[in-house]
């Protein structure tokens, strides 16, 4: 967790100088922001896995967003669609250029990759800080008459009992 919001608040500022076309500290080493992803999503999938074995598929980021809190995911949500923005705007104003990731990339190049270094990060640090906060949305529960149901549903999908109001966060 502690890395995914090191990583977030590293590649937002990445992506605030390379908007204000201010030189960035390190140059060519802001490029593990890269392989920082890699770091954070292994375990972040691995926390989504164990949530889709009890949840159902479609309900996958309420249960691994569950504990947040709403200022966190609706942030997320905004940085999401802010990075999908700024990826149609990297696209558009660069068009058939070629760039390489190494040395010092240009300010074009670095805001393109920020914005989606923001989103990956982002999204870890949420996953885990709802993990951390609701351990019980990661354990099955069962309805009245014994079937295995999700820790969102109200009432049992096979038998339509309800199911008994559990606490949402530690």
């Amino acid at each position: 967790m502690l890395l995914a919001g090191c990583g977030f608040i590293l590649s937002a500022t990445a992506h605030c100088l390379a908007l204000a076309n201010a030189e960035i500290p390190g140059g060519k080493y802001v490029w593990g922001l890269h392989i920082g992803i890699f770091v954070v999503w292994l375990p972040a999938v691995l926390i989504c896995n164990q949530a889709t074995r009890i949840a159902r598929r479609r309900d996958l980021w309420k249960q691994v967003l569950g504990a947040c809190p709403g200022w966190m995911r609706w942030s997320l949500y905004a940085v999401f669609g802010y990075g999908i923005l700024n990826f149609i705007y990297f696209v558009a104003t660069t068009g058939s250029q070629h760039f390489q990731m190494t040395g010092d990339a240009p300010d074009p190049v670095i805001r393109g990759f920020s914005g989606h270094w923001m989103i990956f990060y982002g999204a870890a640090f949420a996953i885990f800080y709802s993990r951390l906060n609701a351990p019980q949305l990661y354990s099955g529960c069962k309805c009245p008459l014994g079937h295995t149901v999700s820790p969102l549903d109200r009432y049992c999908p096979e038998c339509g009992s309800e199911i008994e109001a559990r606490p949402r966060s530690a």
